[in-house]
C-alpha cells in the first residue's frame, strides 16, 4: 500500500476501537518511513507499532520516522534453532546479544514500550525461549508476542507454549499471541492462547498475512462478541463498521472477495439450499447464529437448481400472484431444477424475471 492508502485503513482501524496499530517497517523503505509518520501524525486515540529487527539502526529510523509519543517498537528476535542455524546463521548467544542490545537501546530512546516479537517460538526449545524472554526483559521489553509463525500448533500446544512464556515473564510484561493460519487454526490458537494467560492478541483485517495468513481480526471480534461470557474475554472493537474497513482493504491491495470466508465472504450470510430458505424465510435465527447486521453486512438469497419451493411461493407471494400448483410446478422446474449446475444467481433477480413474466401472460 502507498502511505496515504495505509493511513487511510489505520484511521478506518483506529475508529473500531483497535488499541495498537502496526504501520509497518520504516527502516525497509523510505514509503514505510512515510507511512509512519503519517499515522504517528493522525492517530488521536490508539497506539502505533513499527517494525524493526534486532539492529539499532533499525530502531533509529523508526524512531526518527514516528517520533516516541505513544510509540511502540517492536523488535524481531529469533527463537528457533531452526531460523538460528538455517536463516540468520548465527548463535544463541548472538542471538541473545542482539535482542538485549537492541531492547537496552529502543527503552533509551524514551519510547513507552518495547515489544518483542519471538519469530518461530512455537518451534523453539525451552531454554532458548527462556534466556531470550529474561534478558529482553531485564533490558526493558515491555511485551512479547508470541510467533507460530509457521501455523504448525494446535490450540493445545499453543496454549501451553503462552503459559511458559506468561510464567517466565515478569507479571508487569504483556504477553500477545501471533498465530497463523497454516492448519486453518489461528483462531483456534489465539483463544487457546488468551485462556493460557495472553494479555492480547495481534490479528489482521480479513486475516491477511504470509502464507495463508493470519488469526482474522474480525473472526475474533465476532468470537468474543457472542462468547464473552463463556471465555470471560472481552473486545471494545466496533464490529459494525469492520466491513467498511475490510472493503477499503481490498480496494488498496486489489484483493478479491472470498465466497465462503467467515464474516467477510460474500456468501457468509447467504443461502441457497431449499432446506435452509425455508428457515430463513419464516425466522432468520434458524439458520443464522451470527447476525449479518451486527457486522455490517446484510443476509442474501441465491437460487440455484437445489433451492426450495419456498422461495419461489415467496416470491409469487411479494407479487401478488394467485397461481395453482400446476402453475407454481412448471415455474420450479424452468426457474430452478433446470438451472444449469454452476448457475446462481441473487433472489431479486428471479423476483424481477418472475414480474416480467407474470405481466406478459396476464396472470394473477
Amino acid at each position: 500500500m502507498t502511505p496515504e492508502q495505509k493511513l487511510d485503513l489505520a484511521l478506518r482501524i483506529e475508529a473500531l476501537g483497535v488499541d495498537t496499530i502496526e504501520t509497518g517497517f520504516p527502516a525497509s523503505s523510505p514509503a514505510e518511513a512515510e507511512a509512519t509518520r503519517m499515522i504517528s501524525r493522525s492517530l488521536t486515540r490508539a497506539r502505533f507499532t513499527t517494525f524493526s529487527r534486532a539492529l539499532r539502526q533499525d530502531v533509529e529510523v523508526a524512531v526518527a520516522a514516528g517520533g516516541i509519543e505513544n510509540h511502540e517498537v517492536q523488535i524481531l528476535a529469533t527463537a528457533s534453532d531452526l531460523h538460528l542455524e538455517r536463516k540468520r546463521r548465527i548463535t544463541r548467544a548472538e542471538a541473545v546479544d542482539e535482542i538485549t542490545d537492541t531492547v537496552k537501546f529502543a527503552a533509551a530512546t524514551g519510547v513507552p514500550s518495547v515489544s518483542v516479537a519471538l519469530e518461530d517460538a512455537s518451534r523453539g526449545a525451552d531454554d532458548l525461549l527462556h534466556a531470550l524472554v529474561d534478558a529482553a526483559a531485564g533490558a526493558g521489553a515491555t511485551c512479547f508476542a508470541v510467533g507460530d509463525t509457521s501455523g504448525c500448533l494446535t490450540p493445545a500446544e499453543y496454549g501451553e507454549l503462552i503459559a511458559k512464556i506468561r510464567a517466565w515473564a515478569p507479571p508487569h510484561v504483556q504477553v500477545f499471541t501471533h498465530c497463523h493460519e497454516d492448519f486453518g487454526l489461528s483462531l483456534a490458537n489465539t483463544v487457546a492462547g488468551l485462556q493460557a494467560g495472553a494479555d492480547g492478541a495481534q490479528t489482521t483485517v480479513g486475516g491477511i498475512g504470509e502464507r495463508a495468513g493470519n488469526t482474522a481480526m474480525e473472526e475474533l471480534v465476532a468470537l468474543l462478541t457472542y462468547k464473552n461470557e463463556r471465555y470471560g474475554l472481552y473486545t471494545d472493537v466496533d464490529p459494525a463498521g469492520m466491513y467498511d474497513a475490510y472493503s477499503a482493504l481490498r480496494r488498496h491491495i486489489g484483493l478479491a472477495q472470498p465466497r465462503n470466508k467467515a464474516i467477510f465472504g460474500a456468501y457468509a450470510f447467504g443461502t441457497a439450499a431449499g432446506i435452509h430458505q425455508q428457515g430463513v424465510l419464516r425466522d432468520p435465527s434458524t439458520y443464522e447464529f451470527v447476525e449479518p447486521a451486527r457486522f455490517g453486512r446484510t443476509r442474501s438469497m441465491l437460487i440455484a437448481r437445489h433451492s426450495g419451493r419456498s422461495v419461489l411461493r415467496h416470491l409469487l407471494d411479494q407479487l401478488g400472484a394467485e397461481l395453482d400448483e400446476g402453475w407454481v410446478d412448471e415455474l420450479y422446474r424452468r426457474h430452478i431444477t433446470d438451472r444449469p449446475g454452476g448457475d446462481c444467481e441473487d433472489i431479486s433477480v428471479l423476483r424481477a424475471r418472475l414480474a416480467d413474466e407474470l405481466r406478459l401472460t396476464g396472470t394473477r
